[in-house]
């Protein structure tokens, strides 16, 4: 039986754990983050253990529905259904890993920006930290257009917040770039809510599919503008000047939460309109797997051309957002599926990879490749990890990037028989991923083989606390890897309900 408010208590739990930090930090410093990792491992079990089951046994989806403004006809509510129960689950995992991973971290950085440790500068790092998650979950959950908005607001004020105090190189324009772009974006998305409620009466994620709006001209605009407001905020060619340096500069703790926040555009995207606008979201088919691709290779081109580690793995980002977009853009249901189990995986892997960057950076105090070598005899545990994460990133088996890869690649070729076009770009789609294994591997050599680099002498593995994060997560990708039904058996279920004129 589910109990009440579970869904509710999922996205307040982590913002009634941020006032706890921050008014606890005093006392316990760094070790408020314990507390961050509790809320979020909780309000995780609390879905997994009472929704998961019904969902699992092919039961109907968790709703709740709360007044909002009853005199208006307004109200919120939540839905944790086949499509954003496995999504949440993942987030809220690597937020959990992310939590601990802090800890030693923002000690250092801390330290490093003034000089000692400021133990409630700990509990400002994650009473944000914590916001960004509840928005996150409230995004993924939501049911209405305005609720999405006002979550996705939640998301950008505190990503601000700990860019422009606990960033890297001026780190306050950083932020401001970070802020105007993505405002841009929520821009462009608010303008097509607008829009559908002029059309339909109603904010009701659902009303996007009524009658009155796709049987008219208007829902092609409708869908034109949360597209392109989704697609300025995972950065794709052409709108991605801000992604690199808002990844790069960041504390690199916060490093793969910003990987999620630029991804999750990828799930808005399918729930939005691969769900209640399929028809209409087939017209933008071809020239959005074109633009996809595009920044695909691009994406892929100038990360190899990084010798900032940090830089690798930001421009990366851009690339690897741009697979999930190919994969939704085929109109297909395997490629619906596998877009968002791309994206659930590449949450993983990014996290091991921008996390190891953060070791590197901790341990050795570098960033610039050039500058290492050798160090997988110095740090054995960590190199093994980074090897790990490039495997999920790679596509390779027994990963969870192989089975999501697979997935998505099955859909996009699919589409490929509807013509030569399709085929073409579908094709070139495949040979991008080769760019991947590139920018994944080709770092491995340089880091943590051949002689060791001068003045790497001492360095020293990185303690437990911020590695046996690393390990979990990589546990959870290898094993849904070695049992994808895990993710996909949930995925392929919503991907049944999708209606693209026969495309399986």
């Amino acid at each position: 039986m589910v109990p009440p408010y579970l869904l509710l208590q999922f996205v307040v739990v982590p913002i009634v754990a941020a006032a706890v930090c921050y008014l606890c930090s005093g006392k316990l410093g760094k070790r408020v983050g314990w507390i961050a990792f509790a809320s979020l491992v909780l309000s995780t079990l609390l879905l997994l253990v009472f929704a998961g089951p019904q969902l699992f046994s092919g039961g109907s989806p968790v709703t709740e529905t709360y007044a909002w403004a009853p005199t208006s006809g307004l109200s919120f509510g939540f839905l944790a259904d086949y499509l954003s129960f496995p999504v949440a689950i993942i987030i809220d995992l690597a937020l959990a890993a992310t939590a601990v991973y802090s800890m030693p971290y923002m000690a250092g950085r801390i330290k490093s920006i003034y000089g000692e440790d400021r133990p409630y500068r700990h509990g400002l790092y994650y009473l944000n930290f914590l916001l960004v998650a509840s928005g996150l979950a409230g995004i993924v959950l939501s049911t209405n257009l305005i609720e999405l908005y006002l979550f996705l607001e939640l998301v950008l004020i505190p990503t601000f917040v700990i860019i422009s105090l606990f960033g890297y190189a001026e780190k306050e324009k950083v932020g401001m770039i970070y802020i105007i772009w993505n405002q841009l974006g929520a821009f462009i998305f608010l303008a097509g809510i607008a829009l559908a409620y002029v059309k339909t009466g109603s904010f009701d994620i659902s009303s996007l599919s009524s009658s009155a709006l796709t049987g008219s001209s208007i829902a092609y605009w409708v869908a034109g503008l949360i597209l392109v407001g989704w697609l300025v905020k995972m950065g794709v060619f052409g709108v991605h000047m801000w992604l690199p340096i808002t990844e790069a500069e960041p504390p690199t703790s916060f490093a793969p939460t910003m990987a999620i926040v630029s991804g999750v555009g990828t799930y808005v995207i399918a729930r939005l309109l691969l769900v209640e606008m399929p028809t209409v979201f087939q017209s933008f088919s071809l020239p959005l797997m074109a633009w996809a691709v595009l920044t695909m290779f691009y994406g892929g081109i100038v990360t190899l051309a990084q010798n900032d580690i940090k830089y690798l793995f930001a421009w990366s980002t851009m690339s690897q957002n741009a697979y999930s977009v190919l994969g939704l853009a085929s109109a297909s249901s395997l490629g619906a599926a596998g877009a968002v189990f791309y994206f659930t995986s590449h949450i993983l892997g990014k996290f091991v990879l921008f996390s190891v960057a953060g070791i590197l950076l901790a341990q050795t105090g570098l960033r610039d490749i050039r500058k290492m070598g050798g160090l997988a005899s110095k740090m054995p545990f960590t190199a093994s990890l980074f090897v790990l994460g490039a495997l999920v990133l790679s596509a390779v088996p027994p990963t969870s990037g192989f089975q999501a890869e697979w997935l998505m690649f099955a859909g996009i070729f699919a589409k490929g028989t509807a013509g030569s076009a399709y085929f073409a770009v579908a094709l070139l789609g495949l040979i991008a991923t080769v760019f991947t294994v590139g920018y994944t591997f080709w770092p491995i050599k340089r880091i943590f083989f051949g002689e060791l680099a001068p003045g790497l002498e001492a360095v020293k593995e990185a303690p437990l606390t911020m590695t046996v994060p690393l390990l979990s997560v990589m546990v959870v990708s290898i094993a849904i890897g070695i049992y994808p039904d895990l993710l996909a058996k949930l995925l392929v279920e919503f991907a049944k309900s999708l209606s693209f004129g026969g495309v399986p």
